[in-house]
């Protein structure tokens, strides 16, 4: 598909950069190339754009197509009706927005009969030029020449309301008019909330908004969404006013009156006319244009919060999804509940599932004791390294009791990190879940999810749907296809990031690989389970379906570990092998002996092997990749530890520092679990002592912080955080309190392990 010129004109200004770079990427995205693709290997072509650049412009190359294809509609159906003027053209040519090319196309469009539309077949047109023209005409006077029952006038009224209706249609259709009105509403209007009558005690969620007014242009994305929501939910009331409309007692003209009446060239000078000319543009504005605007208002402030939540929600699964991975180790997750059990699942340091169990440690049935030798016995048995615990309901409950496990039996050698379960319940009733696990009971699927999300989060998580996972913020009120989309670029540019082991990933997360499908990675498992392990990466043309072009879009992401040529364990794409043959002969080393080489690899200049295929961008990647081949962008391995005996919102207090992990970024600021059940906010004048204009300057998902608690209040379930320490805490007054809690056995001697469990530990010892 050939790009268009006033497209490539539009991209190549707001990109920044020269047309011809943006021509080459407009012609790899068409001719099917994906964008890790296009910024990993086709950086000579593009001038080294990045994903996010080539992101903005696959965005922005489907608007401007939508333009104008919509433009070119636009200009048949008016030169159709033969009103195409020269200079309407001009204007519909120059439209750079769809907002602006359907201001311009009002007019014309088609369009039931209206009240204006009578008036014209009535014959009354004439009357309004004519009162519009002479303010100095007394309408009635002139209005009499118009009577004619037949055609629908029969008296003076009449004829005065219809031409009245085709001066207001006139208005109400004049794009120039509108495009300037929009813009004094954009700059000084203000989004008015109010809460509806009778729902002040269902909308106390919405509390903060019952009286609030805030700058239109100025509003965020978190406040705008907040708003939408409580009118969605029939509590508020959501308008767009002018500061003069919200003075008490306001009752002059407003403001937009005296835009429209100065676009007309109309002045009240106490003429014959001008009363009812400004009766007529009071009705122009109150009936035709004040509800249009407004809309026109509303529906842009949503789009632009919506635009603003994608953003966030898209960064903050990124960093999800590029959180440090725990490595090849083996795993318990344990899936907390209270009535119905915690629920175990072992998995070995590949992330095979071996074992599981459900253990009963809290209420009702408190079976502490049992819960500890089932853990110890397991841990034992399968050398494992870590417990995955989830962070939902009885998290921090099942903390405690692995804490225990690991004071009783310090030879275990364990770690314990809480990790986020969102989406794991969806994996667990989804198809994915249940062709890897069949005959595994749902309820136990969350717990393998739990134990492989720390051991690789990526590999795990791209087997969820990205919406499922919740690090946005208010996702369930954007435009769930836009979502989707920014969310999917998010998996897919993660995953080429880090690249993929053909021979172990699971069939979701080959899909998500530059150029293969959904179809194709199961074919790929397929071929692997038929025919073993592939032996490098030109195996993979002999999978079904995989041709040519796939080949291309995927081989430089897909690795082979412990084949015969170590390029294809790295991000080298196998077109760039003769490159490295090259430089081998120039050194006469053999491959084994340059990767690594840092020394040897510094003194070579790339210059000396770019050709016109293989540019300098191309050679350096190149040199990189062989001083440390595969290389992981994720950040090392960290855990929060949390407090001890700080389990609920009530052992917290004011001045309290803790740790505790980031699990949400905001454009207000920043979550983070600190282990009591409800995330606290960190908001963002608290993320630093130096003003902070985007909090993701100062943290991401997955960090590991220390906050003081500043503020709780129990009753609402929030929490007031803050990153600068040594700000002050409010006081506030402890509820009170029972006496201390009581667990069966707590206090008795704690019996000596015995058993399977005694001999689980013994051979735990003897491998030490």
């Amino acid at each position: 598909m050939s790009v268009h010129l006033h497209i490539l004109s539009r991209l190549t200004q707001e990109l920044g950069v020269a047309s011809t770079r943006v021509n080459a990427a407009v012609e790899l995205l068409d001719g099917g190339a994906t964008v890790p693709f296009i910024a990993r290997y086709r950086k000579e072509a593009t001038g080294g754009l990045d994903d996010t650049q080539l992101r903005f412009l696959e965005e922005r190359l489907g608007y401007l197509r939508e333009l104008e294809e919509r433009r070119a509609a636009v200009l048949g159906s008016i030169e159709e009706q033969g009103k195409l003027t020269p200079e309407l053209r001009a204007e519909i040519e120059a439209a750079d927005t769809k907002q602006r090319l359907e201001d311009l196309y009002l007019p014309y469009k088609p369009k039931r009969r209206t009240k204006a539309q009578i008036a014209r077949e009535a014959g009354l047109e004439p009357l309004a030029d004519a009162l519009l023209a002479d303010p100095g005409l007394a309408p009635e006077d002139a209005a009499r020449a118009y009577v004619d029952a037949d055609r629908g006038v029969p008296d003076t009224k009449a004829a005065l309301d219809g031409a009245r209706q085709i001066l207001m249609e006139r208005c109400a259709e004049d794009a120039s008019l509108i495009e300037k009105l929009r813009a004094y509403l954009g700059e000084r209007g203000r989004v008015v909330s109010r809460v509806l009558g009778g729902k002040e005690n269902e909308g106390q969620k919405f509390r903060d908004w019952f009286e609030f007014d805030e700058a239109w242009k100025d509003m965020p994305s978190h406040r705008a969404l907040a708003l939408f929501r409580g009118r969605s939910e029939g509590v508020l009331a959501v308008t767009v006013k002018l500061p003069e409309e919200l003075q008490d007692g306001f009752a002059g003209a407003n403001p937009c009156e005296g835009m429209i009446a100065a676009h007309l060239g109309l002045r009240d000078q106490g003429r014959a006319g001008d009363k009812w000319l400004m009766d007529t543009v009071r009705w122009t504005w109150k009936v035709k244009l004040s509800l249009h605007l407004e809309l026109d208002l509303m529906n842009a402030l949503f789009e632009r919060a919506e635009a603003e939540a994608i953003r966030v929600f898209a960064a903050n699964l990124k960093d999800l999804l590029l959180a440090a991975p725990a490595g090849q180790k083996a795993v318990v997750g344990l899936d907390p509940g209270i009535r119905t059990g915690v629920k175990v699942a072992v998995v070995d340091r590949t992330g095979k599932l071996l074992d599981t169990a459900t253990i009963f440690p809290h209420e009702p049935r408190n079976d502490w004791e049992g819960a500890i030798n089932t853990l110890g016995r397991l841990v034992a048995t399968h050398e494992a390294q870590l417990v995955s615990i989830g962070n939902g309901t009885a998290s921090r409950e099942t903390d405690k009791l692995v804490a225990d496990l690991m004071r009783r039996y310090p030879q275990l050698g364990l770690t314990k990190v809480t990790v986020s379960e969102a989406g794991a319940s969806v994996y667990s009733a989804s198809e994915t879940a249940a062709k890897e696990f069949p005959d595994l009971d749902v309820s136990l699927r969350g717990a393998v999810s739990i134990a492989r999300r720390l051991q690789d989060p990526l590999a795990e998580l791209v087997k969820i749907e990205p919406k499922a996972i919740g690090v946005g913020q208010y996702q369930h009120d954007v435009g769930q296809t836009k979502l989707s989309h920014a969310l999917e670029a998010v998996v897919e540019d993660c995953v080429n990031a880090v690249g993929v082991d053909v021979n172990t990933a699971s069939a979701a997360l080959l899909a998500r690989v530059s150029g293969l499908n959904a179809a194709l990675a199961r074919q790929i498992v397929a071929h692997r389970d038929a025919h073993g392990l592939f032996p490098d990466r030109e195996a993979l043309k002999q999978v079904p379906r995989l041709g040519p072009k796939t080949f291309e879009q995927a081989a430089g992401f897909l690795r082979v570990h412990g084949g015969a040529n170590p390029l294809d364990a790295s991000a080298v794409h196998p077109e760039s092998y003769p490159v490295v043959g090259r430089i081998l002969a120039d050194l006469n080393k053999d491959i084994r002996g340059l990767i690594g080489n840092t020394d040897v690899l510094k003194r070579l200049k790339p210059e000396t092997y770019a050709d016109e295929r293989f540019g300098l961008p191309t050679v350096k990647d190149i040199l990189r990749e062989l001083e440390k081949p595969g290389r992981d962008p994720r950040p090392e391995f960290r855990t929060a530890t949390f407090q001890e005996g700080v389990n609920d919102l009530k052992d917290l207090k004011p001045g309290m520092v803790l740790e505790g992990t980031v699990t949400n970024v905001t454009n207000f600021g920043a979550f983070v679990d600190i282990g009591v059940h409800q995330d606290g906010l960190v908001h963002i004048s608290a993320l630093s002592e130096r003003f902070v204009r985007d909090p993701r300057e100062v943290v991401k998902a997955g960090d590991i912080v220390r906050v003081k608690v500043l503020e709780v209040d129990v009753s609402r379930k929030r929490v007031a955080l803050t990153m600068r320490l040594k700000d002050e805490a409010k006081p506030r007054e402890q509820p009170q309190r029972g006496g201390p809690s009581f667990r069966p056995g707590a206090q008795k001697q704690r019996p000596a392990p015995g058993g399977a469990l005694a001999d689980a530990l013994s051979r735990a010892m003897r491998r030490g």
